[in-house]
């Protein structure tokens, strides 16, 4: 998606485990690393809901962040989505519709099976006979 300036430098580190301080990852901004973006990621069939969020959110304050992106595979409820915005933490809810749509957009973890060539007549091909 662009940041840290190439693949390789975009990553800093996956830090999920336990211990992990309710971080999994961590991503430079840009190429210079001044800024960081911390993620969480569940892979849940629930819906996260606002606890989750809110614990994440102290994680946040705990590394002194200002950015963070939470990501699930799931749904988040409205109270996730309303505490959200009601925060001075920008924190970004990216749900399993929206993660698949990054996957397929940015080309991770997917898989091209098949291309189609759309044609369309050239009408100046005609107007120049």
């Amino acid at each position: 998606m662009g940041y840290g300036g190439s693949i390789k430098d975009a990553g800093a580190a996956v830090v999920g485990g336990s211990g992990d301080e309710g971080i999994d990852g961590i991503i430079k901004e840009d190429r210079l690393g001044l800024d960081i973006i911390y993620i969480q990621a569940k892979r849940w069939e629930n819906v996260v809901s606002r606890p989750e969020i809110q614990k994440f959110a102290g994680a946040l304050q705990g590394k002194r962040a200002r950015k963070g992106i939470f990501i699930t595979t799931s749904n988040f409820s409205r109270s996730a989505h309303d505490f959200v915005s009601s925060i001075e933490s920008k924190i970004i809810l990216i749900d399993g519709r929206q993660l698949v749509g990054f996957m397929i957009d940015f080309g991770v973890g997917v898989a091209t099976d098949d291309v189609y060539e759309l044609k369309r007549l050239d009408s100046d091909y005609f107007d120049e006979r």
